[in-house]
């Protein structure tokens, strides 16, 4: 049999090639041993169903709990307890949304341990109004128009609430500066910075 050069050619390219596929499996078999990797099919399973007791202040009420000591707070108000005012945007703390009051100071919902909460007052848009009246800076938001879509509502309402005992600027600018945690993809910045300074230049001992 003759062996055409364009044969040993291919010849040679195709032993190359297994050799080298056949040198990575070997290598990649104590990489993968040295960080601990382990196949897919033996990977262990979740460690989920291990709960912890407890008690969450929201809004006056306890609400004893039993709850996955990684659940965030955001998801104790509205997946167990049932408040779902605050809402889940990005689940990041980027935008905002979720915003509630933990003894008075803003908190984004979705970044804090439900477990870390124990003992602290928590307050929701649920908790604001006093029966039918309206807290002082829902009212603005609803005279101003800053509510739009409604969506980022509760998070902007908790967050220019929680302002209102900082330090903060009297400026336009200052609100805005302070209330840039939270984002409206409606664009009514200008009637939530009016609602809001409507509230504190009413020098209104608003409860929070």
């Amino acid at each position: 049999m003759t062996l055409t050069r364009r044969d040993f050619i291919a010849a040679t390219l195709a032993t190359a090639f297994a050799l080298t596929l056949g040198a990575r499996a070997a290598q990649a078999e104590p990489e993968a041993a040295k960080i601990g990797a382990k196949p897919m099919a033996t990977a262990p399973a979740s460690a989920g169903g291990d709960t912890m007791p407890i008690t969450l202040n929201v809004n006056g009420a306890a609400h004893d709990l039993a709850i996955d000591p990684r659940a965030t707070l955001l998801d104790a108000l509205r997946e167990r307890i049932g408040m779902t005012g605050s809402k889940k945007g990005c689940d990041h703390g980027q935008c905002g949304a979720c915003t509630v009051l933990a003894d008075g100071r803003r908190v984004l919902s979705c970044l804090s341990l439900a477990v870390a909460q124990q003992g602290k007052a928590i307050t929701t848009i649920e908790g604001l109004a006093q029966g039918e009246t309206l807290h002082p800076m829902q009212q603005a938001f609803l005279s101003h128009d800053g509510f739009q879509c409604g969506y980022c509502t509760p998070g902007q309402i908790m967050s220019a609430v929680g302002l209102l005992t900082e330090p903060v600027g009297p400026e336009d600018a200052d609100v805005r500066e302070n209330m840039s945690g939270n984002i409206c993809r409606c664009g009514a910045y200008p009637n939530i910075v009016a609602a809001i300074q409507d509230v504190r230049k009413a020098n209104t001992n608003a409860p929070v």
